[in-house]
């Protein structure tokens, strides 16, 4: 199953920029005002834009002890399969790790069938990271799991992670305009249930380039590509969800949705209706977007 009906949003306590991750998240930027409430007010509005075209968001509220500037993308510390098994990630910035919580795992094993939990928090010691789907960008049904080496996304760990998850793992480099590494693989690219959206352009190697391309060709997806500048915009952050009746849906932000061309949402609206929401603010103090704020729940209903 590659798109899910349900995700987990969280709620912030304590939005504010994190100088931890700022470091290798060239998305990011400093702001001194008041922003919590404006990431407060961005969240809830699209909280209710999903539940209002019937797609199922799992709130929790953060807590406010230890305080945890990034909690509000969840999707970096936790993964879920259909299969029933959890993966747990080790996470770059130490005020970061404090996100993973297992009041919110314990909640949802009421409610869901888990079979296994992975954790992989272990290798934080070591100075290895491997952070969730913003590392991975996952292909479910063909079992592939793509991701631009980084920092944050150790190719140890991406092979340990497929071979413990039935995957086959696609590593390559990606640079932004300024050559900087992309820090996380879900800023670039997207894979929906018959479509991926990619910067191919951020792959620089040839060979690397063209063997992510044909792979997703041959799996059955139309390969939208995107410029370095949408990548910019957040424009590679969609994720496709699907609401209780089965309809297909798009979620972007608005600061993505202005930057695709008539061509590209033309496209995309062949493959599920677009939902943009504003969360600027989100975006530019902590450089992250919607895909991130929704970590999706594959695990099935307990009877």
């Amino acid at each position: 199953m590659q798109i899910t009906d349900t995700v987990l949003m969280i709620r912030p306590a304590a939005f504010r920029f994190n100088e931890q991750t700022a470091a290798n998240n060239f998305f990011q930027s400093p702001h001194t005002e008041e922003v919590h409430e404006q990431a407060v007010q961005e969240f809830d509005a699209m909280v209710e834009g999903l539940l209002r075209n019937d797609i199922k968001v799992l709130v929790v509220n953060d807590t406010t002890e230890p305080v945890k500037p990034d909690a509000i993308f969840p999707n970096n510390w936790f993964s879920t399969s259909s299969e029933g098994v959890v993966n747990v990630y080790p996470m770059y910035a130490p005020n970061r790790r404090t996100e993973k919580r297992d009041d919110i795992l314990q909640a949802l094993a009421k409610v869901y069938q888990i079979n296994n939990v992975l954790d992989w928090t272990e290798f934080e010691a070591e100075a290895m990271y491997l952070e969730g789907t913003g590392s991975m960008v996952m292909d479910h049904v063909s079992k592939m799991v793509y991701a631009c080496l980084s920092l944050r996304t150790h190719e140890s760990l991406v092979q340990k992670f497929a071979a413990a998850n039935g995957y086959q793992a696609i590593t390559f480099t990606a640079t932004d305009n300024k050559g900087q590494l992309i820090y996380h693989t879900n800023v670039m690219m997207c894979i929906g249930d018959r479509f991926a959206v990619l910067c191919d352009q951020a792959i620089e190697d040839d060979s690397e380039r063209i063997a992510v391309i044909q792979l997703l060709a041959t799996t059955g997806h139309a390969v939208l590509p995107i410029t370095q500048e949408q990548v910019n915009a957040f424009a590679g952050n969609m994720l496709q969800v699907k609401n209780q009746e089965g309809q297909s849906f798009i979620v972007m932000s608005q600061t993505a949705y202005n930057v695709l061309t008539p061509f590209q949402i033309e496209t995309l609206q062949g493959f599920g209706e677009l939902l943009a929401f504003d969360v600027s603010t989100i975006e530019k103090v902590n450089g992250g977007s919607v895909r991130c704020m929704m970590a999706e729940i594959f695990l099935q209903p307990k009877e």
